[in-house]
């Protein structure tokens, strides 16, 4: 039971740390023009998003610099979620297995009571039974909770790339009038061709003189 203890708190302490560290409020609930007022000026922004679009439009001199920022932007916290929604997983599965431990201790400790005597079998059966399967119950109780907090925490997850990509599009969209044109190509002027006249050849095949 105090292995359960502590895998219940380690779960769910993960759990919670993680739905602070992805939850954003309104982030469903947000328009394509909601954004577009945001990227056009990120002072009417709310503040969990204005940093995040200031950053990706402070001292960019192309659509590819934005493109970048956004990427880095992914890589920074993305990464960090799975990371830990991948240990949660461990811990949720871990808890019914602490609890079948339990039970088949509980069950071990029943048979040896039952061998060395001293009651009737049956009460000693009926009370070992029902003091092994509080375990299984208990990491069951751990386990349910646990599942359904680490599917929000990866919808949440979800929500939030899918978030980023639309402030992407919006934000590359508004940006590429400024960038339309600008490429790093240089374009030549072409020669100009003097065409130089040919004299014309008499019938023996030399040139006629020139008449003035």
């Amino acid at each position: 039971m105090a292995a359960l203890a502590i895998v219940a708190l380690i779960t769910y302490a993960t759990a919670l740390h993680l739905m602070m560290f992805i939850h954003h409020r309104g982030l469903t609930k947000a328009t394509d023009a909601h954004i577009g007022d945001w990227v056009a000026d990120p002072i009417d922004a709310p503040k969990a998003f204005r940093e995040l679009i200031r950053y990706t439009q402070d001292e960019v001199n192309s659509l590819a610099d934005i493109e970048g920022r956004f990427r880095e932007v992914e890589a920074a916290k993305v990464p960090e979620v799975d990371r830990r929604l991948v240990f949660l997983n461990i811990m949720v599965v871990s808890a019914p297995l602490f609890g079948l431990l339990g039970t088949v201790l509980g069950m071990l400790l029943t048979f040896k009571a039952i061998g060395i005597g001293g009651s009737s079998t049956s009460e000693v059966i009926a009370k070992g039974i029902s003091e092994a399967l509080v375990a299984t119950q208990t990491g069951m109780m751990v386990a349910i909770p646990g599942l359904l907090m680490a599917h929000l925490i990866k919808r949440r997850r979800h929500e939030y790339v899918a978030f980023l990509a639309r402030l992407e599009g919006i934000t590359l969209r508004h940006f590429r009038p400024r960038f339309h044109g600008m490429t790093g190509f240089i374009v030549r002027p072409k020669a100009k061709i003097t065409v130089i006249p040919q004299p014309e050849l008499s019938s023996a095949g030399n040139p006629e003189p020139a008449t003035v």
